[in-house]
């Protein structure tokens, strides 16, 4: 059986053919009579839009690249499920890049994708420039594209404000990697916490959003002679390694010391004990910044930042100080 033709609708509707591609492409150029009457048309041939054709027509390839900075991962799935399901129904094939294995620099080329959604705020801004661009959990100093963001100061002082309601007095703090941008917010938010509500500074140890810099940091935790009672993580998956490294050195929690982190990645809540930490909306963040992507390509959107709120999730890693 052929496969339907745009032809095939025209004829049914009683309409021409640059009547049915206008209904397609620009519905609010043709009446919403004449819209019904090419809508039923297609539902009745089984019509498809073709949208290589279409694309080919626009100058365009069709394709959206995601530049994430660690597929492996676990705090990307949901923003590119999110990213997805915006991009798919609209036509776009969703392209994903390791930028620690690609060079963000062959994606400068139009002929690659139509528009970027950055979630590494390492890439240079001067890769970007010029390219319908949406960023992504971090922001990029120098680059004039909107941010689809959490307020990652405010998100940090809810972690402390916790700890100090339970009456926890000495607090650490396992940041990121130097000089990234959400490190310096997330400490920011500590201190100033700490700070507002009389605590001593927070003893920091640093990180760098990894398993293993958790586990190194609870070495870290486990040399001191008095240790903070309440250590809040930059990151989920450095919680997961400060637990387990505890864990296998017979040090309880909550017993011994209150942990925190920060993402709500879906591991988590499984672990023992479930991880209390701040929930960004990554599924939000991945369609909200899609939205955005989509509406800058249709020549519709401006350059402010779309902020999203955070949770504070309590489970059963945090408890009153011994």
């Amino acid at each position: 059986m052929n496969r339907p033709r745009i032809t095939d609708v025209a004829r049914l509707a009683g309409v021409s053919t640059a009547t049915v591609s206008r209904a397609l492409s620009r519905p609010e150029r043709v009446s919403a009579e004449t819209r019904a009457t090419i809508e039923r048309a297609i539902a009745e041939t089984g019509y498809r839009l073709n949208h290589a054709a279409r694309n080919l027509r626009h100058q365009r390839t069709g394709s959206i690249v995601a530049l994430v900075p660690n597929l492996a991962n676990p705090y990307f799935s949901q923003i590119l499920s999110g990213i997805a399901t915006v991009l798919s129904p609209a036509g776009y094939n969703l392209l994903v890049a390791d930028t620690r294995t690609t060079n963000p620099l062959r994606y400068a080329d139009p002929s690659h994708a139509d528009g970027l959604i950055v979630l590494d705020g390492s890439v240079p801004p001067s890769v970007l420039i010029e390219r319908p661009t949406v960023v992504v959990s971090e922001q990029i100093p120098g680059l004039s594209a909107p941010g689809v963001l959490i307020d990652n100061e405010a998100a940090a002082a809810m972690a402390v404000t916790h700890f100090a309601d339970l009456g926890h007095r000495k607090i650490g703090h396992v940041t990121g990697p130097r000089g990234n941008v959400l490190t310096e917010q997330r400490l920011a938010g500590t201190e100033r916490a700490a700070s507002a509500r009389g605590l001593p500074a927070p003893v920091l140890i640093e990180g760098d959003f990894s398993l293993a810099s958790g586990r190194r940091a609870a070495q870290a935790w486990l040399e001191m002679t008095d240790r903070p009672t309440g250590m809040f993580l930059a990151s989920d998956e450095m919680a997961c390694g400060f637990i387990g490294e505890l864990q296998r050195h017979g040090i309880g929690v909550p017993r011994d010391v209150s942990v925190i982190g920060f993402d709500d990645i879906e591991m988590v809540e499984h672990l023992t004990p479930g991880l209390t930490t701040i929930r960004q909306p990554r599924g939000a963040m991945g369609c909200v910044s899609a939205e955005r992507l989509l509406a800058i390509l249709n020549g519709n959107d401006d350059e402010s930042d779309t902020i999203l709120p955070v949770e504070l999730i309590l489970r059963a890693s945090t408890a009153i100080p011994r």
